[in-house]
């Protein structure tokens, strides 16, 4: 169940709540006339199935009320309402299973912004990840993978594909490009310190590594795990369940194939830079690839339950009988 907030002008309240008062998928509704300072007007209160988001928030949307006032919609955690129960049975589809495509967005272009919190999160877990190839330590490399800020805009590159946005695929390819440049750059002089006071020998790019060998040895497995890893993010994204998102983030060889190309360019290693390089890429384009086919995926099977919705309504009505 959702919670959804209007500051509405008072001349549109009207249409307003003749659009969720004729919804089904409305549980509850509540006016306040006059309450609103900023827009001034009112403020409109209703609890709404997750299942019908989209399709009620682009009715809203389609009479300008986003220009002129708000709609915010938040998580209700817990709720008792027979009225809401009977609702989510009236309502096609799960609720875990929902897509909110305007939440999706949004997060979208949040996680795309090339900001210091992006740069240093990105940047620490770069020197990290070439810490743990240093010290041959697989434990490291799984917590820079944690670190790494990359799957929010590897993400949005599918979400800007599905929903014809090529001003968030440019910012987003940007931030991963510079994101992945500063955080090589910033490990690369690290490197190079570390080379010129002997904390760091060319034995540790070019010496047996076998907890860390993955790291610039690509294979077709690379790009198979980058494809599964992908769509579970994806998943774990648009749904409401995330538990599965940590997991995704230690299955993706990438910030350790960036820290490992740092590692090569100190010390000249050719065969650590492309290896680590084609690693890198292959990550990236998979997760691209089946992000962006699971939002597809997604939004085709979406599309296909709003039809069902009176379907559902009268046999929700059946079981009440």
């Amino acid at each position: 169940m959702l919670h959804l907030r209007i500051m509405s002008p008072a001349a549109l309240t009207g249409e307003v709540v003749e659009i969720l008062e004729s919804d089904p998928a409305v549980s509850g509704l509540a006016v306040f006339r006059g309450n609103a300072v900023r827009p001034e007007g009112d403020v409109v209160l209703a609890d709404l199935a997750r299942e019908a988001a989209n399709e009620v928030l682009d009715r809203l949307r389609a009479t300008g009320l986003h220009h002129r006032g708000s709609i915010e919609l938040q998580p209700v955690p817990t709720w008792m309402s027979l009225s809401g129960y009977l609702t989510e049975l009236r309502t096609p589809g799960y609720s875990a299973d929902a897509v909110i495509w305007a939440d999706v967005t949004q997060r979208s272009y949040e996680e795309t912004e090339l900001n210091w919190t992006y740069l240093s999160f990105m940047t620490l877990a770069t020197v990290l990840a070439s810490i743990a190839i240093v010290v041959d330590s697989q434990i490291l490399i799984i917590g820079a993978m944690v670190l790494g800020p990359e799957f929010g805009a590897i993400a949005a590159l599918g979400v800007a594909l599905v929903r014809h946005r090529l001003a968030l695929f440019g910012r987003a390819l940007a931030t991963l490009v510079l994101g992945f440049t500063a955080g090589i750059a910033v490990t690369l002089t690290l490197v190079v310190v570390g080379r010129l006071v002997g904390w760091i020998t060319v034995d540790a790019v070019t010496g047996d590594r076998p907890e860390t060998a993955f790291i610039y040895t690509p294979d077709k497995w690379s790009f198979i795990v980058a494809l599964i890893a992908a769509a579970a993010g994806v998943l774990s994204l648009t749904s409401s369940k995330s538990g599965a998102l940590v997991g995704v983030f230690i299955s993706v060889t990438t910030v350790p194939a960036a820290g490992n190309i740092a590692l090569g360019l100190a010390f000249g290693v050719s065969s650590a830079i492309w290896g680590s390089t084609l690693q890198l890429v292959m990550n990236l384009a998979g997760m691209a690839i089946a992000g962006w086919a699971t939002l597809a995926l997604q939004d085709l099977v979406w599309s296909r339950v709003s039809p069902r919705r009176p379907r559902a309504e009268a046999r929700a009505r059946r079981r009440m009988l």
